[in-house]
């Protein structure tokens, strides 16, 4: 079985935004706002969510959790929405999508966001992501790579092999909101073993 899902080490990022940049470039060149210095700020639409802590000292990084029970999925009237039956991450088919939102209210974890030019939902996977998914690499190349300071992650959950395998083996992992059972797939480190 194939367990595809993301990770987040919160001890090793540097909050350099690269990973925010490199996602908006790829997924949504269209977006970007030339005239803004601030990475963060500088993309009209992103697929990943900097959400920070009321103190305002700490901050997490998200983006869609890829349930395996994804209320999204179940909201979404027409099935646009649905889980891809070869790599079991959640994802949209536009052609079916009538864009009336039900599964970004749905989302709890607010990681899709409806494009400001299309207002379609939108979300993490994008196309250029999932095109390099299906060449069979890294589909997120872009925000896991280019993280110079190794906190990005993705892979085979079950595969003991994987670099994503293991950093949770040796890891203390979290995620978000596990008691609405719907079974995320997005671990975030908050410490080492």
């Amino acid at each position: 079985m194939t367990r595809l899902a993301y990770l987040w080490d919160s001890t090793k990022c540097i909050a350099c935004m690269a990973c925010v940049t490199a996602c908006g470039a790829a997924n949504h060149p269209e977006l970007k706002d030339p005239t803004q210095k601030d990475p963060v700020k500088a993309w009209k639409g992103s697929n990943i969510r900097i959400v920070q802590s009321p103190d305002g000292k700490r901050f997490r990084l998200v983006s869609c959790q890829h349930c395996e029970r994804p209320a999204c999925v179940y909201a979404c009237p027409t099935k646009a929405s649905y889980i891809n039956e070869k790599t079991k991450l959640v994802e949209i088919d536009y052609s079916k999508c009538i864009g009336c939102l039900a599964c970004v209210a749905a989302c709890p974890y607010e990681a899709r966001w409806v494009h400001p030019e299309s207002r379609l939902p939108m979300k993490c996977m994008g196309e250029f992501c999932k095109a390099r998914l299906e060449m069979g690499k890294q589909p997120a190349a872009l925000c896991t790579a280019v993280c110079p300071a190794g906190a990005r992650d993705f892979g085979d959950l079950d595969d003991p092999l994987s670099s994503i395998s293991k950093k949770v083996k040796e890891s203390y992992t979290e995620r978000m909101l596990v008691n609405l059972g719907l079974e995320p797939k997005y671990l975030i480190v908050v410490g080492g073993k």
